[in-house]
Order: structure tokens, then C-alpha cells, then sequence
């Protein structure tokens, strides 16, 4: 494999040379005299300097596009010969949105490498719009997301069902465990972040019965579970959640679940792949993941 290729690639992913030196374990110039040769070797620019800040070329698009079907090649050819040796080897890219990455893909990632340990896995989290990209980008080669926006070059296959629960403390303002839709209104919620899979569902759900996302009092939004979880535990807010991110909590008595009458939150995390695209890696890894939740997928 060139290098000047992976550095091109790292550079390109980053556009920041400090940020793709710390990556390679490689100086800042080395960076720039690796970036020079391929653009003497093709005889134009791939990168556009303003000031501190860089952007790719259309030269740069061009060669970008090409290096990451030559890195996905190599990775096949990795995986596919040390099967000869029985010593399966490689790179798996995963990406997964942020509940899954917290509660429950890391048991999974935990079997998965005492069973596979030559089988290195890299874990990009992100909310489903950014682990969707990223897919698309071909810069993992899974994602587990908590929507489905029905992109029509992504494979969704259900992986496991989840429930959104609306939460808060133990407040003693807080007089029964059941109330109305319209009561909704006149409480004050924190959410996540647009783009999220969790708020996007329930926008649809609460649509489903005649509430509006902009009818709720929405103090603030923010970009993780644990965040909304922390400032939940220190206000009179409310705020949807799944059901396995709160466990914890609710066995500690230090969250409590609230009915809603008439509303029921429920969906399915997908795996995502791209459409008609499958290598043995990930077929292996779909595998131990199926296995381990008693899945037929």
C-alpha cells in the first residue's frame, strides 16, 4: 500500500494536517512532503489553503473517491488470506448512534473480540444522521442507528425492539404516575439534539396523537444520553428516553417512568449497510451480533 495514499486519505478525512500527523505518528511536515509528491506525481492540486483552514480540490474528490475503494480492497484481501491460516485478521469500521454505543453494543463488542482478537474493530459514534454519512462516505462498514430515514442506498434490517419512556426524578412535585397528553404541554422537557434518531421518532409518535414537538416547553437540548440523564437529576424537567438507558436509574429510585394516556413509544434499532454491498467481515460480525441477541437476521 503507498502511504502518501494514507496520508492523503487521513488528511482528506480531517482537513487538518496537526490532526492527520497526530493520527499517523508522523511530524507535521512529513504530512506536507507526502501531500507534495502526490501532487507532483498527478500534477495538480488536491487541496485548496486558505489561511489555516484546507478543503479538497475537485482533483481531491476525484482521488479521495478513488482511495477509499482501494483501502476497501485491501482490507478484503487482509481478511479473506489469513482465513487460509485459520487466523481470521482485518479492520472492521463500526458506527453506531449514541444509546446504542453506551448500553448496548459494548457486551457485544466484548464477545465478539475474545472469539475474534486478530479482528481489530474502530468505533465511530455519532447520532443516526452522522453514523448514516459516514456509511455513505464509506468510512465504516456497519452502523446500528435508532431510525431508519429510509435512505435508499442503506440496507435497514431490525436488530432489537426498544421502548421511549418519559422520565424525571424523584420530585415530590410530582403527584401521580400517569398523565394526560395535554398535560405534556405544560411541562418543561429537555431533548436531543436535531439530527438524533431518538428525537426524530418521537416528533413522529407525539404527531400520531395531535401534539406538536413545538407545543412542549423545551428548556434545552443536548447532544448525549448521559447529559440529558445528569440534568434530569438536577432539575423538574422531563425528557423521553429508552428504556435501556435508564435502567441503571430506575433500579437506583433515582429516575421514575411516567404513562402517558393514549401514547406508546416504540421502534426498532437497525443494522445498516450499504445496499448491495456485503464483505466477509461484516457478515461475521452481523453473525456474533444475531447470536448474541438471539437474533435471525
Amino acid at each position: 500500500m503507498d502511504f502518501r495514499l494514507k496520508v492523503f486519505y487521513t488528511v482528506a478525512l480531517r482537513l487538518n494536517f496537526t490532526k492527520a500527523a497526530t493520527e499517523l505518528y508522523i511530524t507535521q511536515p512529513a504530512v506536507s512532503k507526502h501531500i507534495q509528491e502526490l501532487e507532483e506525481t498527478y500534477k495538480t492540486k488536491l487541496f485548496e489553503r486558505n489561511g489555516s483552514k484546507i478543503a479538497l480540490t475537485a482533483a481531491g474528490e476525484i482521488l479521495l473517491k478513488h482511495t477509499k475503494n482501494i483501502f476497501e480492497v485491501y482490507r478484503e484481501i487482509d481478511f479473506d488470506m489469513s482465513s487460509f491460516i485459520n487466523q481470521r485478521q482485518g479492520l472492521l469500521r463500526l458506527g453506531s448512534s449514541t444509546t446504542i454505543s453506551q448500553y448496548i453494543i459494548s457486551p457485544v463488542l466484548a464477545r465478539f473480540h475474545q472469539k475474534q482478537q486478530d479482528i481489530k474493530v474502530n468505533l465511530l459514534n455519532g447520532n443516526t444522521e452522522q453514523i448514516e454519512n459516514a456509511l455513505i462516505n464509506k468510512e465504516i462498514e456497519i452502523g446500528i442507528v435508532e431510525g431508519q430515514s429510509k435512505n435508499q442506498s442503506i440496507k435497514y434490517v431490525p436488530f432489537i425492539k426498544d421502548e421511549l419512556v418519559l422520565v424525571c426524578n424523584r420530585n415530590p412535585l410530582v403527584k401521580q404516575n400517569e398523565i394526560s397528553l395535554e398535560d405534556l404541554k405544560s411541562m418543561k422537557f429537555i431533548t436531543r439534539e436535531r439530527g438524533s434518531g431518538t428525537l426524530e421518532v418521537i416528533e413522529y409518535a407525539l404527531k400520531q396523537v395531535g401534539v406538536k414537538l413545538s407545543d412542549l416547553q423545551i428548556e434545552m437540548q443536548l447532544g448525549n444520553t448521559e447529559s440529558i440523564k445528569s440534568y434530569l437529576l438536577n432539575s423538574d424537567c422531563f425528557a423521553f428516553m429508552s428504556i435501556h438507558a435508564v435502567g441503571k436509574e430506575l433500579k437506583n429510585n433515582e429516575l421514575i417512568v411516567l404513562d402517558v394516556e393514549g401514547l406508546s413509544i416504540e421502534r426498532y434499532f437497525y443494522i445498516i449497510t450499504l445496499l448491495g454491498k456485503s464483505d466477509p467481515l461484516s457478515e461475521l460480525f452481523i453473525q456474533n451480533i444475531s447470536s448474541y441477541y438471539n437474533l435471525k437476521l
